[in-house]
């Protein structure tokens, strides 16, 4: 058994495949325990601040269902619910809180910040998102891509996009610590940064990971075992990128002919929340404007078989229960 305790989670990248297939051996088990009706609380008595200045619906929720779960409280702290940033420095907020708390989520627009925070707050620090990385999402994903395949060895994911995101990042370097086959497909100058690929490059020649990037997306998805995409536009840009990326990611839109192109046993997987249709409001203002019902993936697919995204959402909280357990009791 390894011994996580008080590390915290900035990236994948600190962590070694050992570790992050250990990470995702107690998610398993700890869905196994919560299903069976068997779990046993490890963080009695541990508080826990969540720290958001991005708001999500999937992130808070698993973080404070999966706290309750394992006995512990948690305190949400939302954009406009302190001074870090506005009378208080970020330094001056982690020590304050790393004094009342044993554990901190942050959620923030700059990976600065969450660098920053984890280096005043004396208490382990987990990334909820950050504008380079996203490694909570991570250990949901490749617990849900292990649930269908029994494997990451070997198996091929190919992200569709603007692969020069967080969540592409993240896929990227956890498919490199794996030995998986990553494929960015997208537009080259959306590729991810050429430093993180030359870092990602030297582990995956330890691991035997392949690390693909491609304009053609039909070209990228042959064969895949796993198609991913995200929204076209993240939280916190402005609206005038809209017609840009609409433009350029058209081309790589999840569709029928794209999951053709993969693996009959294919899956699709989405970090959500998604505009495959009319529903929200985002989605009608697009179609008012630009004539879209749908974007990065088609409806047919996000409502089929293939699609495991619920499955993956579901796996959130598993997962980050399982981050907390190893990093806080």
């Amino acid at each position: 058994m390894l011994n996580l305790k008080g590390r915290s989670l900035m990236t994948l990248l600190d962590f070694s495949p050992r570790e992050i297939q250990y990470l995702l051996d107690l998610s398993r088990d700890l869905k196994r325990a919560k299903y069976a009706g068997t779990e046993v609380p490890k963080l009695v008595g541990k508080n826990i601040a969540l720290l958001f200045q991005k708001t999500s619906t999937r992130t808070r929720c698993a973080f404070e269902v999966a706290a309750h779960d394992q006995g512990a409280h948690v305190t949400y702290i939302g954009a406009d619910g302190s001074q870090m940033g506005i009378k208080e420095s970020i330094a001056d907020t982690a020590r304050v809180l790393g004094r009342m708390y044993d554990g901190i989520q942050f959620r923030c627009f700059r990976h600065e910040d969450v660098l920053e925070l984890d280096k005043y707050a004396g208490v382990p620090v987990f990334n909820g998102l950050s504008d380079l990385f996203h490694p909570t999402q991570m250990i949901a994903d490749l617990m849900t891509i292990i649930e269908e395949f029994k494997t990451l060895k070997g198996i091929k994911m190919v992200f569709c996009g603007d692969a020069h995101n967080n969540v592409a990042n993240s896929l990227m370097v956890a498919s490199a610590k794996m030995g998986m086959h990553f494929v960015a497909a997208a537009p080259k100058h959306l590729w991810p940064e050429e430093k993180l690929i030359d870092q990602c490059k030297k582990i995956a020649k330890e691991t035997g990971a392949i690390l693909e990037f491609d304009e053609d997306i039909i070209k990228a998805a042959k064969d895949a075992h796993v198609i991913y995409t995200d929204i076209w536009v993240s939280m916190g840009e402005p609206d005038s990128v809209w017609d840009e990326r609409i433009k350029l990611l058209s081309p790589y839109q999840v569709n029928s002919n794209v999951m053709k192109s993969a693996r009959k046993d294919a899956i699709f997987l989405h970090c959500l929340p998604s505009y495959h249709d009319l529903k929200t409001d985002i989605g009608k203002k697009i179609h008012e404007k630009y004539g879209l019902k749908e974007m990065e993936v088609t409806d047919e697919v996000f409502e089929s078989k293939k699609s495991k995204v619920f499955e993956e959402a579901e796996n959130r909280m598993h997962s980050i229960k399982a981050i907390m357990v190893a990093m806080m009791r």
